[in-house]
């Protein structure tokens, strides 16, 4: 995460019908291999469509540079590969769906423009934003202290870390709550991700605790994470709250989520110092105050990570 990473995307329509449940890892993730887990089935569509209604809002629209206005367009950088936050439902010469596809939609809707939304793999789109070759990116980018030296975030959930486990697992049979809990384990995340971060940071924790160091496997695609699961190549897989608690209500997946293990506020993605922060963030807030924000959440099971307001580069949670 929150935070997380990743390019390919699944080829073939009986891998398409898969890519629901087997792309997960959003903080980020982007999507799959090929990799496909036996026995998965994709889910139902929501088919509420709360964007539909969302109108231009003149006081937000206002915020915008002289020069997007005139434009009408913004060039957005989307890690689209994980449900519920962004995926392709129907293939990928299809339109993306999910929660990120949606609050991204209603935004430019608010600020009266279009966007221009191009596939990127996750661990992409944050050094582009400073080129010039995105306006913003989505992805499930969880707001870290590391990422605000060069990035500005307006936040639009609260999401975070968790870690879940193939169904009978023995081994870890509660929450998560200390990283020493994994010592002898071998854990399974995303490349670039904020989940990669932690673990990495943490490795000498074992050490310390006078226990066999858990080893981290990374994979560039989430498919590949979950396959590796279910055949026993890694015990664990770290990656977003929203994404392992979705995943884990899906019977085919066969995994169980063990809970949060770090919460993170989740935000649109900006170089530093853009001009398109306050404007971004009052479009969220009027979202939030229309009720539109509220039913894109329950419309994607994530209501638990609602937030009361839009902020702009909030502090990481500690």
């Amino acid at each position: 995460m929150n935070t997380r990473t990743i390019s390919g995307r699944l080829r073939g329509a009986a891998a398409l019908a898969l890519l629901p449940l087997l792309t997960l890892t959003a903080c980020g993730s982007g999507d799959t291999g090929g990799a496909a887990a036996v026995g998965a089935q994709a889910s139902p569509v929501p088919t509420d469509d709360p964007v539909a209604a969302v109108r231009k809002v003149d006081s937000a629209a206002a915020l915008l540079p002289a020069d997007v206005r005139k434009a009408g367009k913004l060039k957005v950088g989307s890690s689209i590969g994980f449900p519920p936050g962004a995926y392709y439902p129907k293939g990928t010469d299809k339109a993306p769906a999910g929660q990120d596809i949606d609050l991204a939609d209603a935004v430019a809707k608010v600020l009266g423009v279009e966007l221009e939304r191009q596939d990127a793999s996750f661990e992409t789109i944050l050094p582009a934003l400073g080129s010039g070759k995105y306006d913003f990116g989505t992805g499930n980018f969880g707001v870290t202290a590391e990422r605000l030296k060069t990035i500005d975030f307006v936040t639009y959930i609260n999401d975070g870390q968790g870690f879940a486990v193939k169904q009978g697992n023995t081994e870890l049979k509660g929450k998560v709550t200390d990283l020493t809990q994994l010592c002898g384990l071998t854990i399974g995340t995303g490349a670039g991700t904020t989940f990669e971060a932690t673990l990495t940071a943490q490795k000498g924790v074992c050490a310390k605790a006078g226990k066999k160091p858990y080893d981290v496997k990374v994979y560039s695609e989430n498919a590949a994470t979950l396959t590796a699961l279910q055949q026993g190549r890694i015990d664990v897989i770290m990656s977003t709250i929203n994404g392992l608690r979705y995943q884990a209500a899906q019977p085919a997946s066969q995994t169980a989520f063990l809970g949060e293990f770090h919460r993170l506020d989740v935000g649109f993605a900006f170089k530093k110092g853009s001009p398109l922060t306050k404007a971004f963030q009052a479009a969220v807030d009027e979202l939030i105050k229309d009720g539109t924000y509220t039913r894109i959440l329950k419309k994607w099971g994530t209501s638990a990570s609602a937030i009361d307001a839009s902020r702009i580069n909030p502090p990481e949670h500690t």
